[in-house]
Parts: structure tokens; C-alpha cells; sequence
């Protein structure tokens, strides 16, 4: 019990830390809510907008979920098929990675324009392509880095290779697919959030955001901000959860190691 206190209390003494020192600043220097709102003013708002803080939240985690989801189904199949075909690989690696570099700015309005704008669809599409980098470039690391003494062994056992991804190379995938759904899912999150802010359907947390500082709401707007990071921790703890669930720990321990 001990321990774990050990393990909690020091983020919580940084953040109580941390937000005394924010409205300090800003109650000694005056400053005005556009430039800084208070954590107090921000408490208040979020509190106050409960209703609309959760239906927003819901709104826009359900697109980074969808975009999550597609994002990562096809970010394994074709690491799969990367890793069976050499050809694949050869053509997908530096697509995924010239993917991965293109802003989410520059890709909403070109969605936007391809499928109606009050549709949920493009922001799905940014979501899931921005996922797929990582959820790709993880899952074909644990399927090529086998240990090379088990793969000889499953070489020496005439193994089909179908037998030797299902016996070895999935097993060994699974830390590395962990990984890369802890990077992906945060940002899952922050891509829905930024698809929404650059237009399309007013109901999710981006939208709402832009709406609350295009009317000088500051203290809303951050309110929004901060439900924005709840969402994202929430996703990212219950892929912890899932992780712990699935994984076996020895195969976590030696992940680490």
C-alpha cells in the first residue's frame, strides 16, 4: 500500500503545485482572462457547463474512437502484409511515414470538401490516418524483430509460414501493438479535437472551443480545453487497462527489459 502512495502522491503534490502557482500569477499580476483565465475561473466554468462539457466530450470521443478503431485495423493489416511481402513494405513505409507528416490543418478542408460538411465522416478519416503511423511502424517491429534462435527453430520444424506468424511473430507483436495504441490513442483525441476546430458539425469539444473564444468566453473556452484532456486521459488509461488484461505480465517484464 506503501508503495503505491509513493507512486501518486508526488504528480499530485506537482499539479496542486502547479495550479496554485497558475492563479497566484494571475491574481497578483491582474491578468485578464484573454491572456490567462484563472484555474478557479475555469473550475467554475467547467462545473457550471457539466451537461455541455459531457455531451461535447462524447461527441468528439466518439469520433477519435471510430478513427481509433479504422485507424488501427488498417495499420495492422498492413503490417501484416508488410511484413509477408517484401514488395509491401518496400511501398507502404515511406507512404505511411510521408502520411505522418502532413498537419491535420491541411488535411480537414480537403476532407471537408470531399464529403459534406455536417457529416462526422472527414474528421474520422484525419483521425484514423494519423493513427495509423504509429499503430503500423510498432506492429511490424514486434513481427520482424523475432528472437532469431526461435525463428531458426521454427525454419528447422519446416513451419508454413502462416504457422510461424500465428505460433511466433503475433505473440511477439503483441508489447509492440501496446506501444503504439498508447501513442495512438492520445492522439486520436487531439486529431478529432483539431479536425473539429477547423470546421464542420458544432457539437464537439473543437468546435465548441473555437465557438467560446470567437465570443471572448475564455474562461469556457479552457473549460472545453480541459475536458478535452480528460477525454484523452480516459483513453489512454483504458488501453493501460487493456494492456494489463491482455498481456501476459512475464511477456510485459521482458518487453521492458
Amino acid at each position: 500500500m506503501h508503495s503505491r502512495l509513493s507512486y501518486v502522491w508526488p504528480p499530485i503534490l506537482v499539479a496542486a503545485l502547479f495550479l496554485g502557482g497558475w492563479q497566484l500569477l494571475v491574481v497578483v499580476q491582474e491578468l485578464k482572462p484573454f491572456l490567462l483565465p484563472a484555474p478557479s475561473l475555469i473550475a467554475s466554468e467547467f462545473t457550471d457547463g457539466a451537461a455541455l462539457m459531457w455531451s461535447a466530450a462524447v461527441y468528439t470521443g466518439t469520433t477519435a474512437f471510430l478513427g481509433l478503431l479504422f485507424g488501427t485495423l488498417a495499420g495492422l493489416f498492413i503490417a501484416l502484409l508488410a511484413q509477408r511481402f517484401i514488395t509491401v513494405n518496400n511501398l507502404v513505409t515511406p507512404l505511411a511515414a510521408g502520411l505522418a507528416t502532413v498537419p491535420i490543418i491541411a488535411l480537414t478542408p480537403i476532407l471537408n470538401n470531399m464529403f459534406n460538411i455536417t457529416s462526422r465522416t472527414p474528421r474520422v478519416l484525419v483521425t484514423a490516418i494519423i493513427v495509423l503511423f504509429p499503430i503500423f511502424v510498432n506492429v511490424i517491429r514486434g513481427l520482424v524483430q523475432v528472437n532469431p534462435v526461435q525463428l531458426e527453430l521454427m525454419r528447422s520444424l519446416n513451419a508454413a509460414p502462416r504457422t510461424t506468424l500465428r505460433v511466433l511473430r503475433i505473440p511477439n507483436a503483441i508489447p509492440f501493438f501496446f506501444t503504439g495504441l498508447k501513442i495512438a490513442a492520445p492522439l486520436s483525441v487531439i486529431a478529432a479535437l483539431v479536425a473539429e476546430y477547423f470546421g464542420g458539425p458544432q457539437q464537439g469539444l473543437g468546435s465548441r472551443i473555437a465557438s467560446a473564444a470567437a465570443n471572448t468566453a475564455y474562461g469556457r473556452a479552457w473549460a472545453y480545453v480541459l475536458a478535452a484532456i480528460v477525454t484523452g486521459l480516459i483513453f489512454y488509461l483504458t488501453i493501460l487497462l487493456l494492456e494489463r488484461l491482455v498481456t501476459p505480465r512475464s511477456a510485459m517484464l521482458s518487453s521492458k527489459s
